[in-house]
This record gives C-alpha cells, sequence and structure tokens, in this order.
C-alpha cells in the first residue's frame, strides 16, 4: 500500500484501499489529429465524508495542528512522521519543487497534496486546506 494509501485508510477505515490514487485528477490535453492512446481514467471518487470533524474527533486532535502542519497530521493518524517518511510521501507526489525537504514551504505543499488527493478520492476537505 502507498503512504498516501496508508493516510487515507487512517481516514477512512471502510474505504477500499485499492481503489486510493495518490496522484490528483489531471486535466487532459486538448486532442490532436496524432492523438496518443487514451488514459486509464481514475476511479470516480466515492462520497466519504467531511475531514474536518473525523480528523477533530481522533484521540489527541486538541493538542495537534493537524490542519497545517503534516508532522502533526501524520501523528494523529499513528504514522510515521520522520523526515525519511514525509520524503518518502513527497517522492510519491513526484515533487519537483526546490525547497529543502524538512522546510516550512515543502512541509506545507505537502500537507496540501495530502488534503488535495483526499478531496480527489472522495473526502471533504475544506478549500483552504487544500492547493
Amino acid at each position: 500500500m502507498s503512504f498516501f494509501g496508508k493516510i487515507f485508510s487512517k481516514i477512512f477505515p471502510s474505504a477500499n484501499a485499492a481503489e486510493i490514487v495518490a496522484a490528483p485528477p489531471v486535466a487532459a490535453p486538448a486532442a490532436t489529429a496524432a492523438a496518443a492512446p487514451a488514459a486509464v481514467a481514475a476511479p470516480a471518487p466515492i462520497a466519504l465524508g467531511d475531514v474536518t470533524p473525523i480528523l477533530d474527533a481522533m484521540p489527541g486532535a486538541s493538542g495537534l495542528n493537524w490542519r497545517t502542519s503534516i508532522v502533526d497530521l501524520l501523528k494523529l493518524v499513528g504514522l510515521d512522521s520522520s523526515l525519511a517518511a514525509r520524503k518518502e510521501l513527497a517522492q510519491e507526489f513526484t515533487y519537483a519543487g526546490s525547497d529543502e525537504p524538512g522546510s516550512a514551504a515543502w512541509n506545507i505543499w505537502l500537507h496540501r497534496q495530502v488534503m488535495t488527493r483526499i478531496a480527489a478520492n472522495g473526502g471533504t476537505v475544506p478549500a483552504e486546506l487544500r492547493d
């Protein structure tokens, strides 16, 4: 299971891990005369519920800043929040930026990507937490 799949499964334990897609939906490029074969579409998201009250109800949530901190989000769901684990997650999301791994900007990007992908897979995430 992917690292993102583990996060998703901790938030939505009843979700089928095989249906979790780490990459966000990408708009298809305009068709051309010599178009490449059609890509396989990601599965349609299943309405799973509002993420905020689910995470707020988890034990320890009141003492963590999970809304903006990837480290606190990972701690809340019971996963490894080390730099090595976060690097693995960033690699899964194909991070191509220039921010130093572990920097504030890099961690913010990582957190927003997790929230965006949760929303892409059927979770309801407030717009201010997504990209």
